[in-house]
């Protein structure tokens, strides 16, 4: 029953002990087991798109540590992809698009979105069927913003500078960028609700390179456009958004979004995270490589965590993905301490 997931209790402002814990990127590189099914499924996106092997890898880190949530599959580009863009993922360079241009964004068509997502939907499905009933399960889209920056650069940059370039120049086509991946993002998280999803989040990875209107333009409002929207058909759903690296700008992140749950990166400050749950439930904030380094500085950094948030609604996670080269008992070691809090 959804009522025995601890992750909803926690979103909805209750205090847990030990607090939910799960991690972003959670079936990933870092696992052998993750490692031979990828062998087995030709490219990424064939893997995010094969539902018998998505199911599969997403279940891999729920059987092997027992997460109290469990994350589908899937990337943020297939939002884009599935829009009529070409997507591809190379090895040691990640993501590849064709770089869009102002005349293109004005013919994006989504007439084929959810038949190209349907995939991924009946991923969703078959997750909720297989996965124990206590466990939370987390269906997700990248921000706009974020998504519009590999869209625009046709691949990661340092600091985004072709998508901010791209704004001010063509600022225009650039808001009908961020509206058609706001609503075509809105629609695609509402049917992941509808095939099963507990709880939606909401990546926004590149929100630290902007300045102050460009954050409130390009980050906020369209992000606070998805949760309208999503609300509107699921008042009930929880939305939890992650605007990596946003500092004083997390401050009223939740008031002007709507969203109900706040995941913070490793940055944060524990006492401005103390300051931010006590407007509802927050979601981190563990340094990825404290998980990598093990031993000392992996205790110090969840200690903290936990002395200082665990009184409060606290999903323990860490403050960005896991790394491909962290070792499996090290994340073994980060889950016994959590669950060993009382």
């Amino acid at each position: 029953m959804a009522g025995k997931r601890m992750m909803l209790d926690v979103l909805k402002g209750e205090t847990v002990s030990p607090p939910p814990l799960w991690m972003m990127r959670q079936a990933g590189r870092y696992l052998p087991e993750y490692r031979e099914t990828r062998k087995r499924a030709g490219s990424f996106l064939d893997l995010c798109y094969d539902p018998d092997l998505a199911v599969e890898v997403t279940l891999q880190p729920i059987e092997r540590f027992g997460f109290d949530a469990s994350i589908l599959f899937s990337d943020i580009l297939v939002v884009p992809n599935a829009l009529g863009r070409e997507v591809r993922f190379e090895e040691g360079r990640g993501p590849i698009l064709k770089p869009i241009t102002a005349a293109e964004i004005a013919a994006l068509n989504g007439d084929m979105f959810h038949v190209n997502l349907e995939p991924v939907y009946e991923t969703v499905r078959r997750l909720r069927a297989k996965l124990p009933d206590e466990t939370t399960l987390i269906g997700f889209c990248g921000a706009p913003w974020t998504v519009a920056t590999y869209m625009i650069a046709g691949h990661g940059t340092p600091d985004q500078g072709p998508a901010r370039l791209f704004a001010y120049r063509e600022p225009e086509a650039f808001g009908r960028l961020l509206k058609a991946l706001a609503d075509h993002s809105a629609a695609y998280l509402i049917r992941q609700i509808e095939a099963g999803a507990d709880v939606v989040q909401i990546f926004d990875s590149w929100s630290g390179v902007l300045d102050e209107p460009s954050f409130e333009a390009f980050c906020v409002e369209p992000v606070a456009e998805i949760v309208r929207q999503v609300k509107a058909v699921h008042p009930d759903v929880p939305v939890i958004g992650f605007p990596k690296g946003a500092g004083e700008r997390y401050r009223d992140y939740r008031a002007k979004t709507g969203i109900t749950g706040l995941g913070l990166d490793w940055t944060v400050p524990l006492s401005m995270a103390r300051e931010l749950q006590r407007d509802g439930a927050v979601q981190g904030n563990l340094d990825p490589l404290r998980l990598v380094a093990g031993g000392k500085a992996l205790a110090d950094g969840v200690d903290s965590i936990l002395r200082t948030l665990g009184s409060g609604p606290l999903i323990f996670n860490l403050g960005h993905g896991i790394t491909p080269e962290t070792p499996v008992a090290h994340v073994e070691a980060m889950v016994k301490m959590v669950r060993s809090q009382r």
